[in-house]
């Protein structure tokens, strides 16, 4: 059986109390790691340092925070921090999050989110490796100091959250994880390719890399349970395609859903968000969700795993239930 995790984003509307709850079932579950991502409201790193003093052995994860959110030294210094707090269990996933959040929210223009990236992996290593950072690039220039206070970890894990052509290349040149998100199971194998093929010619081969798509899962026991279950995923994917910018509209688009997310966009934006959610199909559903029966659901997580995936990440619906999310868990825990 490959590793599980799990993520729970700092977005959902939940008490921290069951937030730390549930972080504790999936540590005595089994899961490798407790991912949290970040947009506007509470950031990754506070969440996961409370996650952290509450549990054991699961790891700790951001899934993701932006580059372009902090500066590569400040990155640094709280992996670091979250690795000492947390006694080397940190791992840290970047992304550069879309245009609208990056613009609109953090002031900064969304300019050249690969070169960045890349650039924040190649100092963000540096300064956890001990290294004075002596660096001249396009976007920093830095010089004389180095990091204070060293992570436990010899190598923190750094995964990225990428589905373009560059992002991918650039996942296979640097990364240890790859982090996708609302992935079409038939399209794993190909964007894994793309991966390790990239990775070859550095060099480096895809077994270094952990795939780790994000999946929404929900675990519903009776009929009408899934029908709610449908209607929430429904809505979540909605609200991406037509409220989060153009990134993930060209997702579902290049995933085959062209038409959908055309008349998910369209009611989006005519402010009909009932007609937006109910252009969400059936076979949209079926292909990048986990949601059913617990059988079907283990079933439809293999089917990723099969796919290419090494540790596939629980992810939940939002207005998911604490109980909804612990029986989930439960139901697709690594041994279960």
């Amino acid at each position: 059986m490959s590793d599980t995790a799990l993520t729970l984003g700092a977005g959902q509307e939940i008490s921290d109390d069951d937030r730390i709850s549930i972080a504790q079932l999936a540590d005595r579950l089994g899961y490798h790691t407790f991912f949290t991502g970040e947009s506007w409201g509470r950031d990754a790193f506070t969440m996961l340092t409370m996650i952290a003093c509450h549990t054991q052995s699961i790891r700790v994860g951001t899934g993701i925070v932006p580059v372009f959110s902090r500066s590569p030294a400040l990155i640094a210094q709280t992996i670091a921090s979250l690795d000492q707090i947390s006694k080397g269990r940190a791992i840290l996933g970047l992304g550069s999050s879309g245009k609208l959040l990056i613009e609109q929210w953090h002031g900064q223009s969304f300019e050249k989110p690969v070169a960045r990236t890349r650039e924040y992996i190649e100092i963000i290593r540096k300064a956890l490796a001990g290294q004075p950072l002596n660096h001249e690039g396009e976007f920093f220039r830095l010089g004389r100091f180095r990091l204070g206070s060293p992570p436990l970890q010899e190598n923190i894990p750094i995964y990225l959250a990428s589905l373009g052509p560059r992002n991918l290349e650039l996942t296979g040149q640097l990364g240890d994880g790859w982090l996708p998100i609302w992935l079409h199971h038939q399209r794993l194998p190909g964007l894994k390719a793309e991966i390790g093929e990239a990775a070859n010619k550095v060099g480096r081969d895809i077994s270094q890399i952990t795939v780790a798509p994000q999946i929404i899962c929900h675990v519903a026991d009776s009929p009408e349970e899934l029908q709610e279950t449908k209607q929430q995923v429904r809505a979540h994917m909605a609200y991406y395609i037509g409220g989060m910018g153009q990134y993930y509209y060209n997702l579902f688009s290049r995933s085959g859903f062209q038409d959908e997310a055309n008349a998910v966009r369209e009611a989006w934006s005519a402010g009909d968000r009932t007609k937006a959610t109910a252009a969400v199909s059936e076979d949209m559903l079926e292909n990048i969700t986990v949601i059913g029966d617990a059988a079907s659901c283990r079933a439809k997580l293999d089917r990723f795993r099969s796919a290419g995936a090494d540790m596939p990440v629980v992810a939940f619906p939002h207005g998911a239930s604490t109980g909804g999310i612990k029986h989930t868990l439960e139901a697709l825990a690594p041994n279960a």
